[in-house]
């Protein structure tokens, strides 16, 4: 298998910007072997540009996972749990976009499917293939010893960076599809809050779920990366109707993470930094956000000497962590390795979103 053989479900905004460019400059390791979406007309556009022939792009992803590829990135509107089943049990490889699912329930099915095939399953926790990430995770298990963790993530509205992009949309999506897809999405966050059945979580609360599960799950794979998943949360603040989130975790040796995620819709200017203090060190990482190619990240460290005389390094990378994230995915594939961010351990992150929300709801009696 000198080249996989990938299909996309769901070819969207992150496909076009990210995974199909990349999978095309990787074409010696990789085919674009298939396409599926709600939209003919996405389909039609995207198919066109990438040399996918009619016959090998779906409305249904059942047909897809019918077909030979390989393997699959999961990244459609609507559930990303049900597809990457069906794909594991077609025999398929996945690489599911982040929010892998709603639930544990779901989270647990989906890497029981995978091993019972013998396949890969693959969450797509891109930040965790960046260089900075990386080099700073060494640094920080190098720490004498760790006291304070903090995040901050200020999320303007993804359509300010989208726009920099030539991302080809139709208004060809039924109805009756976004407003299922959205009806079951609710009745999961109700589920996942252990709210009645029948009944819906408040809207705040719904929008706080939705924006941990969809962007502030990375800082919760990136601490788990350095960390394992907390002991315990300790408090939640949710505020601002849902789009702003504080919450303190509790890891092993008293370590204690604050992480903070805000909406700021009409901010261009996104920040999403990792900060580790210990007593007489620090590493910080700053990402920039996924909707963009090129922008840096970066690690700045401070330390002192053996004098006691402080000191303070900078270091940036430009590599694209969605083309490492593939080839890293393409590695375990074939060597049958288990990838960096496998679905056993995005079980746990899954939990974490319902703990950190259940949080609030217990503080709030």
């Amino acid at each position: 298998m000198t080249r996989l053989k990938v299909g996309l479900i769901g070819c969207g905004a992150i496909a076009q910007i990210q995974h199909l460019p990349h999978l095309r400059e990787l074409r010696d390791e990789f085919a674009i072997a298939g396409l599926c979406d709600l939209s003919a007309g996405v389909l039609d556009a995207v198919g066109e540009e990438y040399g996918v022939p009619p016959e090998r792009r779906f409305l249904d992803y059942h047909r897809l996972l019918a077909s030979d590829v390989d393997a699959v990135i999961v990244c459609p509107f609507g559930s990303h749990a049900a597809p990457s089943i069906a794909a594991a049990r077609a025999g398929k490889h996945v690489l599911v976009e982040k929010p892998m699912c709603t639930t544990v329930g779901e989270a647990e099915a989906m890497v029981a499917a995978a091993e019972a095939a013998g396949v890969v399953l693959m969450v797509a926790y891109m930040k965790r293939h960046e260089p900075a990430y990386a080099y700073a995770r060494a640094r920080v298990r190098e720490m004498a010893d760790v006291r304070f963790v903090q995040v901050n993530h200020l999320h303007p509205d993804n359509s300010l960076h989208v726009a920099e992009f030539s991302v080809r949309r139709f208004d060809d999506i039924p109805p009756a599809a976004r407003e299922e897809a959205a009806a079951a999405q609710a009745r999961l966050i109700a589920e996942a809050l252990g709210v009645p059945e029948g009944e819906q979580a408040p809207p705040a609360i719904r929008r706080a779920f939705g924006s941990i599960l969809g962007s502030m799950i990375h800082d919760i794979g990136n601490l788990h990366g350095l960390f394992g998943p907390p002991e315990r949360v300790l408090s939640t603040e949710i505020w601002a109707e849902g789009r702003g989130i504080s919450t303190t975790l509790a890891y092993a040796d008293g370590k204690r993470a604050v992480c903070s995620w805000v909406d700021l819709p009409e901010l261009w200017d996104f920040k999403e930094t990792l900060e580790v203090y210990g007593s007489r060190e620090r590493v910080i990482v700053s990402f920039p956000t996924g909707f963009s190619r090129g922008l840096p990240s970066t690690v700045t460290l401070h330390g002192m000497d053996e004098d006691r005389a402080p000191w303070r390094k900078e270091l940036s990378w430009h590599d694209n962590p969605f083309k490492l994230e593939l080839q890293h995915f393409r590695a375990c594939v074939l060597s049958g390795a288990r990838p960096e961010t496998d679905g056993r351990g995005a079980v746990h992150d899954i939990a974490l979103v319902r703990d950190i929300v259940q949080a609030y709801l217990k503080g709030r009696g």
